[in-house]
């Protein structure tokens, strides 16, 4: 049957990419489905603040009729800029076990980037390492945490099959905050030091103050992440697109600001997992949805260090022993009891050391791709030119 991979171009285009993880996932227990309504927003180039310096195509494979795989290119500005390169990325990959499919994926994806003289093609990441990204490698067996994926065991080899190769692993670290023995008594003594040897305060966020709290929070992530491979500063118009959809979901039981003489010097953010609600719903708040929502979180029993940073400045201090503490502290008052932490690189040896230290386990690994291309070509992408739909091109 013939294979046929053209960019989305109508309001049916973009549900069929949207809603395609549902059929290649539907024999998968671990797969959490997404809210169909949040994709959409996150897809919408008109609601999403990452296109105010980004730009990205979004591909279907089409086999007879029958969409079987999708994939995003695209170029963003910003991270071309901090990390002084012109990578083209790649991102929602997904795709029936048909490496036909996948290699045209990825080939209109290379396309559409080296029209745009990109060398190379990084991911998969939608749209950056901010958000969801890599391939599991490890870990399948588990059902993923909030804002992480689960994605098919053959997609390695659908990959790797058409000349990907290993960029960077990322780890999800499981903590059992419970028993403060098991950490290494080192930790504990620099956390109980952070007052009163270096006159620093930590103090829960607040809810009613959360314009100030994301301030202070995209002073931290932006200052704290900036050496790191992969990473992409978030805008303000980013962050408080972020809040406005996390802040729902936001325990002040699970998130911290550190504080010097009314500096910021540190900020953790961790997540009760809604993911354990989410596989419930599946995709859809109403009719009944709202009612699975609020029966359900009470449930919730394990959460998602999302970010826990402190500036270079002050990372001799203990401020991150602190907030490990602290979380010690809220797993006695509240019903989660463990959780993950990550992204973490591979590479970043002092903080997978603390998680050691901390008695933590490596429980999933996610994998990034890279292609690097021969050369630029000149602008032949028109063929996969979006057509708007609509003013503003919603999708």
């Amino acid at each position: 049957m013939g294979l046929d991979v053209r960019p989305v171009a109508s309001k049916r285009d973009l549900m069929t990419f949207i809603k395609l993880p549902w059929r290649l996932y539907r024999n998968e227990p671990n797969w959490v489905p997404p809210l169909i309504s949040e994709r959409r927003q996150f897809l919408d180039r008109r609601k999403n603040p990452w296109f105010e310096h980004g730009q990205a195509e979004y591909f279907l494979a089409w086999r007879d009729g029958r969409a079987v795989g999708r994939i995003t290119a695209q170029v963003d500005r910003i991270f071309n800029e901090f990390q002084d390169n012109t990578w083209g990325l790649f991102g929602f990959f997904e795709c029936e076990d048909d490496p036909e499919a996948a290699a045209a994926l990825l080939s209109a994806a290379e396309t559409w980037l080296r029209a745009r003289g990109r060398d190379r093609m990084v991911g998969p990441m939608d749209f950056t390492m901010n958000d969801e990204c890599g391939v599991l490698i490890d870990g399948h067996e588990r059902t993923p945490i909030i804002l992480t994926n689960w994605t098919h065991r053959y997609y390695p080899r659908l990959l790797e099959g058409v000349g990907m190769v290993k960029a960077m692993d990322t780890l999800m670290w499981e903590l059992r905050i419970q028993g403060r023995d098991r950490v290494h008594p080192a930790i504990w003594r620099m956390a109980d030091a952070v007052e009163t040897k270096h006159g620093i305060t930590v103090r829960p966020m607040r809810k009613k103050d959360m314009q100030g709290e994301i301030d202070r929070f995209l002073e931290v992530y932006n200052a704290a992440w900036e050496r790191n491979w992969g990473f992409s500063p978030l805008t303000e118009a980013e962050v408080r697109h972020y809040a406005k959809t996390l802040k729902p979901l936001l325990d002040e039981h699970w998130a911290f600001i550190a504080e010097k003489d009314g500096e910021t010097v540190g900020a953790a953010l961790s997540l009760p997992d809604y993911n354990q609600v989410l596989k419930r719903m599946n995709g859809r708040l109403l009719p009944f949805g709202w009612a699975k929502f609020l029966w359900h979180r009470r449930r919730i029993d394990r959460v998602r260090v999302f970010a826990l940073g402190v500036k270079r400045e002050w990372q001799h201090t203990g401020v991150a022993a602190r907030f490990y503490q602290l979380h010690f502290d809220s797993a006695e008052a509240t019903p989660q009891t463990y959780g993950e932490m990550g992204w973490i690189l591979e590479s970043n040896k002092s903080m997978n050391r603390a998680m050691e230290g901390m008695g933590g386990t490596v429980v999933r690994r996610y994998r990034l791709y890279e292609r690097l291309f021969d050369e630029a070509l000149p602008d032949e992408a028109a063929e996969f030119e979006a057509v708007p739909v609509g003013a503003g091109a919603p999708v």
